[in-house]
């Protein structure tokens, strides 16, 4: 797992690099696209199984290269709402379009329905880490030893 996200991350760095974007700037920008509305960097750092404050350093780099905008929050006069500016969307579109032939090859390698499968397990391993951690945990000998 710890490979092939190792890879992922990389090879979209490669690929996106002569657009200006990192991969984690363009993950970012994927998800304001693909919300239905308006997220504050809390929402979209736990949408994405990041922390609030990684989101929030991403975001405000965003802000200062001209890709996002934060916008009024009515439900939370502190966070604001990050939103994509035309040249933001623009960015995540050239992104998308340069990484889709390896979206392609890596459909055409392993199948719709491997991937459909994948897509499930991992979404349920997530599911399974988030609520493991959020359950209180006695600790094993080997966490005691390592935590003292």
């Amino acid at each position: 797992m710890f490979a092939a996200n190792g890879r992922l991350i990389s090879a979209g760095n490669e690929l996106v690099a002569h657009l200006g974007l990192t991969s984690a700037w363009w993950q970012v920008l994927g998800a304001l696209r693909y919300s239905p509305v308006p997220l504050p960097a809390a929402s979209i750092a736990r949408n994405m199984g990041l922390t609030r404050q990684a989101v929030q350093r991403i975001v405000d780099v965003l802000e200062k290269k001209g890709l996002i905008e934060f916008q009024p929050n009515p439900h939370h006069r502190r966070a604001k709402l990050v939103v994509l500016t035309a040249a933001g969307l623009k960015a995540v579109t050239a992104a998308e379009n340069v990484v889709a032939p390896l979206d392609q090859a890596i459909s055409n390698k392993i199948g719709n329905d491997r991937l459909r499968e994948a897509i499930k397990t991992l979404e349920e391993m997530g599911r399974t880490i988030s609520d493991w951690l959020a359950q209180p945990q006695s600790q094993s000998p080997e966490q005691k030893e390592i935590s003292s």
